[in-house]
């Protein structure tokens, strides 16, 4: 037993010995440092899908040309007033022609009351709406980067253009054969009158401005509902597909793990564990 060795049966070296306390009650041992929490790896397809986000976020929240806009909608409304042509053609086929006399007037009605006209109506306001629900389903899947007021925008003015161009065509069909009939056949001769309507129709506004009224709003009114149910619908907030990460994991990313905690020194009268 010497000053350097209090005690024979342990060298001073020891690191396993805790440090004895002194009379003042601080410990002669230096604390050993805490445990470093281990460095924290990033799950497999975290990297993948925190770009394809950042990606999409990017493309998604781009500034919109005006100019690129305003040929989309311009290219979508002249593509559905071009559909109103077979929309025209199907509505002379369903409604009925109204049976006509020729008289040294003109042409009457045969039958007084006829139900013909009320017909050629409720065709064209029932196919009216299936033509708006239709145009509202193809431009939501056609433009779909253009979900939104501008797609709502080319839905409603596209079916707002078509409907006068269905009437017109529908009701042309079989007008020249009429016109001949009205001017050449003997009074007394009966024939029919292609269908048209009588509850819509087209005003100008200060000459130039076509206006249309009646149901010929009914196409533009049924996009305009059907557009706003997918909207509705959309489980997308941007309304805009967006791209889902391919694997998930239950820490989020940029989170670090809390470190364990260090343990708590000695108490300086605690006594020394039995050493076997």
């Amino acid at each position: 037993m010497s000053p350097d060795n209090p005690e024979p049966e342990r060298p001073v070296d020891d690191p396993d010995r805790a440090a004895s306390p002194d009379p003042s009650g601080a410990t002669t041992s230096q604390t050993q440092p805490a445990a470093q929490p281990p460095a924290y790896a990033e799950p497999p397809g975290a990297a993948s899908s925190t770009a394809s986000r950042s990606w999409f976020e990017l493309t998604s929240d781009e500034p919109r040309r005006p100019l690129r806009t305003a040929a989309t909608v311009l290219g979508a409304v002249l593509a559905l007033a071009v559909l109103g042509v077979p929309f025209g053609l199907l509505w002379a086929v369903l409604a009925p022609a109204t049976p006509v006399l020729k008289t040294a007037e003109g042409a009457i009605y045969a039958d007084p009351q006829p139900e013909q006209p009320i017909a050629a109506d409720g065709w064209f306001s029932l196919l009216g709406l299936g033509f708006g629900l239709l145009v509202a389903l193809a431009l939501w899947f056609v433009l779909r980067r253009r979900r939104g007021p501008v797609g709502l925008l080319a839905a409603v003015l596209g079916a707002l253009a078509a409907a006068p161009v269905a009437w017109q065509v529908g009701r042309r069909v079989g007008l020249a054969t009429f016109d001949r009939l009205l001017d050449t056949a003997p009074a007394g001769q009966s024939f029919t009158k292609p269908p048209d309507l009588r509850a819509g129709g087209v005003d100008w506004l200060l000459g130039v401005l076509p206006v249309p009224h009646g149901n010929l709003l009914l196409p533009a009114f049924g996009a305009a509902i059907t557009y706003t149910l997918l909207a509705g619908w959309s489980r997308w907030p941007g309304l805009r597909p967006e791209p889902e990460p391919a694997d998930l994991s239950w820490v989020s990313v940029g989170t670090t793990p809390a470190p364990p905690a260090a343990p708590e020194p000695p108490a300086p009268g605690a006594a020394e564990p039995p050493r076997g």
